[in-house]
């Protein structure tokens, strides 16, 4: 890491500079995150606490809401909560790639670990030690929490229907493959461009028809 910043190689050969977030601005995101939550139950305890079975309903919906809005955020909503988004923070994992269910759940459920023993001391004190700010369920799940940078619009691409492989692929190389297009919205598209002639041997085309048919391979691997 140099000037704050943590600097990765993807198998693909493209460096991603990562600005590591630290404790203020993500106190700042988990402060909004909180309020949100404390907004959410207050309207839910008008709706739901006027009845026995209200109560039940009401004591349900706050475990819920509590351990399911962060996961469910990061892992369909580009690892962001509301309080991430506004303060312009990311989870990723530690290879760069999205967060999963495996990241988030683990990161999520030990924000109890950080919170030990008073006012999220164990948290602060690990994320002050470590050079990328990472809590305990940070280095637990393998997840980082970053600034998201902003990017330059990139051209749409028509999706291509899945297509059957010419020769078969072990194990490692349908990996690279699938993990090539997991990396996609971090790779430029003229190295995207030059990934996909390479693979000429594979696809017998260049450039964009190439990289075309790369997409119908990786959705007929998906299926």
């Amino acid at each position: 890491m140099l000037t704050g910043r943590l600097s990765l190689i993807t198998p693909e050969g493209v460096r991603l500079i990562l600005k590591p977030a630290g404790p203020a601005v993500r106190a700042w995101a988990w402060a909004i995150d909180a309020a949100i939550y404390a907004v959410t139950v207050g309207l839910l305890g008008i709706v739901y606490a006027t009845s026995t079975i209200g109560k039940g309903v009401y004591l349900i919906s706050l475990f819920v809401l509590y351990w399911g809005y962060p996961i469910l955020c990061e892992v369909y909503a580009g690892g962001r909560t509301l309080g991430k988004r506004v303060m312009g923070l990311q989870v990723i994992r530690a290879d760069g790639l999205p967060v999963g269910w495996r990241e988030a759940t683990i990161r999520n459920l030990l924000l109890a670990a950080d919170f030990l023993p008073f006012l999220y001391f164990t948290g602060l004190l690990c994320m002050l030690f470590d050079r990328q700010f990472r809590r305990v369920g940070d280095i637990v799940a393998g997840s980082l929490v970053v600034y998201r940078e902003s990017s330059a619009p990139r051209p749409v691409l028509s999706e291509a229907a899945a297509i059957a492989l010419p020769y078969p692929l072990n194990p490692e190389q349908q990996r690279t493959l699938i993990g090539l297009f997991e990396r996609e919205k971090n790779i430029p598209v003229e190295r995207l461009l030059e990934l996909a002639t390479l693979a000429e041997p594979l696809t017998g085309l260049t450039g964009e028809s190439s990289l075309k048919r790369l997409r119908g391979f990786v959705a007929g691997l998906s299926k």
